[in-house]
């Protein structure tokens, strides 16, 4: 199929949608994965296309999110130098030894955050009151999610929004937009590793970032536009699609 034009329209139409999916909730990796795998790309050249391509999204959403004053950088920035060195930490380890083990433990945690989303009346367009200070937060979910993101991946776009809310009392429309901010980090951070090692595919990446563009444009539109309502069940249901596809992949 590599050989075959035909299949760049597919390419563009997949970024827009994980694009779209991607700056409401996160999980547009479950989409343009398996499509770049379909396609005929190697694992590791999947993985690489997959980030840089994802990476168009993850900025353009930033700065929507950024122009309509959701997402401060200099508010975020100890985040971005945290998450910064987690993930050329865990891109380096995953490289040493195999991710068994959390791809095992992960889908478990994913459920427990969609369980509680599903229960707990707190995630809204309202601010709450604060569990830490905000660079301690940053310091260090900085370098856990950073880490992780770099070593394993599925799940964090999920993991960073539920710890904005519980922890730094965010509403869901202002965790959503730091959430995408640290995202970009992990993402481009990944590529630079990725990139030294050979594995991206620009032709195709460049392709479903343009696609990726144009749905994160819709998607943070959407997101300032209908907040809460909006993200809470989309949230919930990429985690639990999320959860299944890693569930069936590690255990069955």
């Amino acid at each position: 199929m590599l050989e075959s034009i035909w299949f760049l329209p597919l390419l563009f139409a997949t970024g827009l949608t994980a694009g779209l999916v991607d700056s409401i909730a996160g999980g547009g990796g479950l989409l343009t994965l398996p499509v770049l795998l379909g396609i005929g790309l190697p694992p590791h050249a999947a993985l690489g296309t997959n980030k840089f391509q994802s990476s168009f999204g993850s900025f353009t959403s930033t700065m929507y999110y950024r122009k309509h004053n959701v997402v401060s950088i200099r508010e975020g920035l100890v985040g971005v130098i945290f998450t910064t060195i987690g993930t050329v930490l865990g891109a380096w380890l995953v490289q040493q030894i195999a991710s068994d083990f959390l791809g095992r433990l992960i889908p478990w945690l994913l459920l427990a955050i969609a369980i509680y989303t599903f229960v707990t009346p707190k995630f809204s367009d309202k601010d709450s009151e604060p569990k830490l200070p905000k660079n301690t937060f940053f310091f260090f979910f900085g370098f856990l999610f950073g880490f992780y993101d770099g070593f394993f991946g599925p799940g964090v776009g999920s993991f960073w929004a539920f710890a904005f809310v519980m922890l730094l009392g965010f509403n869901l429309r202002k965790a959503t937009g730091f959430t995408k901010l640290m995202n970009f980090t992990s993402n481009i951070v990944s590529v630079v590793m990725f990139l030294i090692g050979g594995n991206v595919w620009f032709l195709i990446a460049l392709v479903m970032g343009a696609g990726q563009i144009v749905g994160s444009v819709i998607g943070a539109h959407l997101v300032i536009r209908k907040g809460a309502k909006l993200i809470r069940p989309v949230f919930i249901t990429i985690v639990i699609i999320t959860t299944l596809k890693l569930l069936y992949q590690n255990y069955f």
